[in-house]
């Protein structure tokens, strides 16, 4: 299992002075709503190897403009590689955007995975996000 710490308030976050910020907000750095594009479009056909995986992930990334913090390119690269993470890093790092490599990597493979929350306004935001990114056709809810 790898673990994958930091702290990007101190190491890794912008702070006042830097031009960009980094974002995975719904809000485009021109105060217009981003359009992010469909996940599903990105899936690889066939039995993909990792790096074709995490290739069409980060591509994905980059068309939605998603820049990666350190801390998210290390986690992807042991995810997509099929190895377990724990990422610990602070709240509004990123941490859902690797678990979307997940998810990714796990439909390319034909596999299920699982979202977890422990509040149920959570799990309907992230079910109907995911629902968006994927197509409902390859996203379920249990409660």
């Amino acid at each position: 299992m790898t673990a994958v710490t930091h702290n990007h308030r101190l190491r890794y976050a912008p702070t006042v002075e830097h031009d960009h910020t980094p974002s995975t907000d719904p809000v485009a750095d021109d105060g217009h709503p981003r359009t992010v594009p469909s996940l599903a479009d990105y899936l690889p056909a066939g039995d993909p190897e990792p790096d074709v995986i995490l290739d069409r992930f980060l591509a994905w990334c980059t068309d939605a403009g998603f820049e990666l913090y350190p801390a998210q390119e290390e986690a992807l690269l042991e995810v997509m590689a099929g190895r377990h993470v724990i990422l610990n890093t602070p709240t509004g790092s990123g941490k859902s955007l690797v678990a979307l490599g997940l998810h990714f990597r796990a439909l390319a493979w034909g596999e299920r995975s699982f979202y977890t929350s422990p509040i149920k306004a959570l799990a309907s935001e992230k079910f109907f996000s995911l629902c968006d990114l994927f197509g409902p056709e390859r996203v379920g809810m249990l409660t």
